[in-house]
């Protein structure tokens, strides 16, 4: 068997092996109670290599982290209010008639498709094809329409450290399990998971990463990671909801949704 195709199997047989659980049992916003015993596509990697801090002060993150190195922020806004309308049923409620702008899954290229939000959730959230290119992916992150969507992002509290010089935007996003971005960079920015989980992968701006720009984040975890030495390997961790990610300028990243996940981006440009 293939080394890259043994964590895949392993983790098939769990997943069938598990108990159903019951609607909203894990405080999942209704986002996987279609499918509560589906096998997931991905596992969580090994061990984090991206550092966890709770209760970071502003001097430390400017002075440790800002403009170095990646860091998962824990405990620094309250956010129970947004995640609660964030759920599957007050989503649909809020918004089902509205259009989203979905974007392909690919890194230099994005083809842009709109359709009402309700279609995208009921038809489009099943989990990723793992032989799919990026450019036949779509998901929907970003390109909102703030004016559509203020009611819900006026309850958002986005970590409390800026950076001079820099103006913050949104992005919020909802995807399935094994969607993703493959690499690209662009400006520093915090992502926050607000329901699922979210695996990212990430490299310093010295550091191009081996890719295929129209290869899914799941294709690359299956045919290139693997391979990699040790010392060719990415930092990575996988958010938890309620975490928040922070990574610097130019550091590239690729993303990857263990489950389906519900997330916001806070973009500093």
């Amino acid at each position: 068997m293939a080394t890259g195709a043994r964590p895949f199997l392993l983790l098939a047989l769990w997943a069938l092996a598990r108990p159903a659980r019951s609607p909203g049992e894990e405080g999942d916003g209704g986002w996987r109670r279609r499918e509560p015993a589906a096998p997931a596509v991905v596992v969580e990697e090994e061990r984090c290599t991206v550092e966890r801090r709770a209760d970071l002060s502003y001097a430390e993150f400017v002075q440790h982290y800002a403009f170095s190195r990646p860091v998962i922020l824990q405990g620094l806004t309250d956010n129970a209010k947004f995640r609660a309308l964030c759920s599957r049923e007050r989503l649909l409620a809020s918004f089902a008639d509205s259009m989203v702008r979905l974007s392909t899954a690919n890194t230099y290229s994005y083809q842009k498709v709109d359709l009402p939000f309700q279609e995208y959730v009921e038809q489009m959230l099943h989990p990723q094809d793992p032989f799919s290119m990026g450019n036949d992916t779509l998901y929907f992150f970003g390109d909102n329409n703030f004016t559509e969507w203020a009611s819900l992002f006026q309850h958002y509290s986005p970590p409390p450290f800026g950076l001079l010089g820099t103006t913050p935007a949104y992005s919020f996003g909802i995807a399935g399990a094994g969607s993703g971005v493959p690499f690209h960079w662009h400006g520093p920015g915090f992502s926050e998971v607000i329901y699922g989980r979210k695996r990212w992968f990430l490299y310093p701006p010295e550091k191009t990463p081996e890719f295929h720009p129209n290869k899914t984040t799941l294709a690359w975890l299956r045919d290139t990671y693997p391979a990699l030495a040790p010392s060719a390997r990415p930092l990575e961790c996988t958010i938890q909801a309620g975490e928040v990610l922070y990574f610097p300028d130019r550091w590239w990243h690729a993303t990857l949704n263990l489950d389906i996940s519900v997330f916001i981006s806070t973009f500093l440009s």
